[in-house]
């Protein structure tokens, strides 16, 4: 087995500030004291364990917000439901590292480099630091992972010569257990190995003995795999507050890239999602976004998110940002051909539909349909681009449709039209319908050539008082 191991050291820092591209210098509280700053900061000389008001003495215009858990205990779970579009198999190592068991995985990713990449790209898209590292057993991906030793250890003698090194501290002890190993000289986990095993149990405990085998393999470490919901929603608590829409869309940038994501791991795409603006005022303004067919392309929800901002005037600032979709579709994957098609992808329309709507508005693009109906104005209705079609046997029909049949003048018994006459090309089609509703029709239609060479289509109205008319125009 491979177990893959994401670390993030600054997890709490991280969920602060991924929604903002150039930070102000902000430091995170915990209690009345320093608990984690960003680089800003720490050039003016604020680090952490500091007091708060000894921060302030050197950065007065320093941000501090408290310390959140339940934001920290959102985002590593949002990391592990994003985490499984790489294998099923994602463990949570709580309180700041996701473990992967990819060994099933390899092959369809082209090996563990290749998915460690793939892992540091996103991760970073996402706005998190992540020192991942890889291992047999999942203990000691953990292990070198928090240590920083960004590297795979294959079982046996590699996996002891590896871990050996490693500082106590990525036992997670309790802080008297640390102070009493360091007391008797053992400052690495290869001095707590060199200790009698019998003293090491009696005084420390058997856990601590039982935690180094299963890192090392020689006891079993079974591990519960996450679950994700059945839906997406994921948020940002932004550093400062957001009066332009531009600032807002690095922020829906990240939180894309987790939708495409978890929706990877569901093997899915979504037809709609609403990106949520929360003011300053506890209001929320709801952005829905639509898709012509489901999708899981981070760059294309971002193009549509953009389109949408630059139409939306911001009514109060914005504190957070979140995305939500409920419904998860079935997504098949794409048919490639040997060659490259030069001539575009399938599926170009639906993009650009998609984009015409986000920028103009869902109602100002619409698709047609025939409908069963033989009156022409009756035949087709606005529907939903790539809808079902029916088909229907008509005939002959003009690209262009007049919204109301004109009259023409009828001179010796010839229809003119365009300053002369017209020569009849082919008819009559005769259409009589409605019946049923009261709008009935008696029509015998035409397709003709006018003077300047116009082809249009003309009826005649059947009856005493029948007149000619023109109602469409062929392209």
């Amino acid at each position: 087995m491979l177990w893959i191991a994401l670390h993030l050291p600054q997890l709490p820092l991280d969920t602060l500030l991924r929604g903002a591209v150039l930070p102000d210098a902000c430091a995170l509280a915990q209690g009345q004291r320093v608990l984690a700053c960003e680089r800003k900061a720490l050039l003016r000389g604020v680090r952490p364990g500091m007091s708060l008001a000894a921060a302030h003495a050197l950065a007065p215009q320093l941000r501090i917000r408290p310390r959140d858990p339940a934001a920290e205990t959102e985002s590593l779970l949002g990391i592990a439901a994003w985490a499984m579009q790489f294998t099923p198999n994602v463990a949570l190592d709580f309180p700041d590292t996701v473990l992967l068991e990819v060994s099933g995985s390899l092959k369809l990713f082209g090996g563990e480099e290749s998915i460690e990449r793939a892992l540091h790209e996103e991760m970073a898209e996402m706005g998190f630091v992540a020192s991942i590292a890889a291992a047999s057993t999942p203990l000691a991906a953990s292990w070198l992972s928090r240590a920083g030793i960004e590297r795979k250890v294959a079982q046996g003698t590699e996996l002891e010569t590896e871990l050996s090194p490693l500082p106590l501290g990525v036992l997670r002890c309790d802080a008297e257990t640390l102070k009493a190993l360091e007391a008797i000289g053992a400052a690495t986990l290869g001095d707590l190995l060199a200790l009698p095993r019998e003293g090491v149990a009696r005084r420390f405990g058997q856990d601590l003995l039982d935690n180094l085998d299963r890192a090392f393999g020689r006891l079993p470490d079974p591990r519960t795999f996450y679950a994700p919901p059945a839906r997406f929603h994921a948020g940002i608590e932004l550093p400062a507050e957001a009066t332009q829409t531009d600032a807002l869309l690095f922020a829906a940038r990240r939180l894309l890239v987790q939708l495409a994501g978890f929706l990877a791991a569901r093997s899915g795409g979504v037809q709609r999602f609403l990106l949520k603006l929360k003011h300053r005022d506890a209001g929320i303004t709801e952005i829905a976004i639509g898709l012509v067919a489901p999708s899981r392309d981070a760059v294309h929800f971002a193009l549509l998110v953009r389109e949408r901002l630059e139409r939306v005037v911001l009514r109060e600032p914005v504190r957070a940002i979140a995305v939500d979709a409920d419904d998860v579709l079935p997504l098949a994957g794409d048919n490639l051909g040997l060659f490259p098609d030069e001539g575009g992808t399938l599926g170009n329309w639906q993009r650009l539909i998609e984009r015409l709507r986000a920028r103009l508005g869902a109602e100002a693009v619409q698709g047609l349909a025939v409908e069963a109906d033989h009156r022409p104005e009756r035949a087709s209705v606005a529907g939903e681009p790539g809808g079902k079609q029916l088909t229907l046997d008509f005939g002959e029909r003009p690209f262009w449709l007049l919204n109301v049949p004109r009259s023409i003048e009828e001179i010796d018994a010839v229809p003119h039209y365009r300053g002369g006459p017209l020569t009849l090309l082919a008819g009559p089609e005769r259409i009589e319908s409605g019946w049923w509703d009261g709008e009935d029709i008696r029509r015998d239609y035409f397709i003709a050539r006018a003077p300047d060479d116009a082809v249009v289509w003309i009826f005649r109205e059947r009856g005493a008082q029948a007149r000619w008319y023109v109602h469409g125009v062929f392209a």
